[in-house]
Order: structure tokens, then sequence, then C-alpha cells
């Protein structure tokens, strides 16, 4: 076990995008970082000695107990847990089949659940324990037929959150939720009609991350809906 004086946070789906982008944000500010992710040996981040790479696939729950293994056995702590990893299925609820609705809601509730319940005994014993949900605006409205399943999971991954917020109330470990609209990855180009450019960028989105992190427990943050323009509800 290396026991580290900085902080330590996981995030999943941290090969690139989104997540990437988490990681570079926190290892610029101190932080040490286990990311989960589908093939290590691609992983930039390797031979970094403030980062772990391990292997993580949301639809085999052993990978998420042997990950929180590996990060507890090489860092010695857990200070956040970031849940980024996420599937879009672009299917209205007319279309979806059962074998849709299982899959993504297996990568986009059950799976974060799983992590957040091994994870929890480790943040209770961080001096501030945080976990961080990247949903989406569309866990906040349905704004399309054909973002209907989506939107479904997305809703109950907002009320997971809201759910290990109000299991922290007393211990100290917050739980925030970050909705984001299109955000210029490879899933948010591919969806939007719009230039990359114009989209929120995912460095604002791990800006936001970090802030959330470093912030005490007495500043409990629920929510964070973040759109590229101007939402007209959000």
């Amino acid at each position: 076990m290396m026991t580290v004086s900085n902080r330590v946070a996981m995030i999943s789906g941290a090969s690139r995008g989104i997540g990437a982008s988490i990681a570079e944000k926190l290892l610029s500010e101190g932080w040490a970082v286990s990311l989960g992710v589908r093939n290590p040996e691609a992983s930039t981040f390797n031979g970094n000695a403030n980062a772990l790479v391990c292997r993580f696939d949301a639809l085999d729950p052993e990978s998420e107990r042997l990950w929180i293994e590996e990060t507890i056995t090489r860092f010695g702590r857990l200070d956040g847990l970031v849940h980024n990893a996420g599937i879009m299925t672009p299917k209205s609820v007319l279309e979806a089949e059962d074998a849709d609705f299982d899959l993504i809601f297996n990568v986009n509730v059950k799976s974060p659940m799983r992590l957040s319940q091994l994870a929890w005994p480790h943040l209770e014993g961080a001096p501030n324990g945080r976990i961080v949900t990247l949903a989406s605006l569309s866990g906040k409205r349905v704004k399309s037929a054909g973002s209907g399943l989506y939107a479904m999971s997305k809703f109950a991954a907002v009320a997971l959150g809201h759910g290990l917020r109000q299991c922290g109330k007393e211990n100290g470990v917050r739980s925030t939720i970050i909705c984001p609209s299109f955000v210029a990855t490879d899933m948010g180009n591919a969806l939007a009609s719009r230039d990359s450019s114009e989209l929120t960028q995912p460095e604002d989105i791990a800006n936001i991350v970090h802030m959330v992190l470093e912030l005490p427990k007495t500043a409990s943050i629920a929510e964070i809906p973040v759109h590229y323009s101007v939402e007209d509800c959000y």
C-alpha cells in the first residue's frame, strides 16, 4: 500500500472526453486519481505516478469490486468518487425494447449505485468524502421523443444522487449531481446540430467537478445544471 497525503478520486469512464478532462484537472490540482476504463493498456495516463488505471466495465460487477480494492491497495484512501461513465440509446419510450431498457439502466444507474455502495465505507473515513454524478439535463426534462429512454435513465441517476445525498446527511459525505446539456465530446458532437466550439467543453465540466470536490461539507450543493447557451427552463 502506498499511502498518499494528497486526496484520491476515482473516475469512471476516464479514457477520453469528460472523464479524461476531469482526471487531468485533478492531477494538475494535486489530487491522485484512480481511473476506471475498459482498456487500461490504451490509457494515456499510464506511467503517471499519481494515476492508477484499472479495468472497469459497468456490466461487470466484479470489475467494480476489483477497482475499489486496487485503489485502496495503491493509495490507502479514497476521498471522491466521480460517476462519469454512461451510454445514450436514442430511442423513444415506444420504440425501446426490454434489452434496451436493461442495458441503459445497468450502465447509467445500477453500476453507479453498486460502486457507491462499495466506496461508501472509504468515503465515510475520509475528512471530506464526496460523490459526484455526471447526469444530464435529460435527467431534468425530456427534450424530444428520441431522448425518452435516455431521459428515464438519467432521471433515475439524478434520484440516485439525491438518495446518496440523504445517506450522507449526518456523516458529512456529500453528493452532487451535475446536469450538462450537450458537451463537445464524441457523443455530444454526434447528437448536437451545432459546431463543437459552441458547446460546453469537457474542460468546463472538469472545472465544475473540481470545485465541488474541493468544497467543505458546510457548502453542500445538490444539483448544478449546465447549458452551452440558455436553456428554456434551466
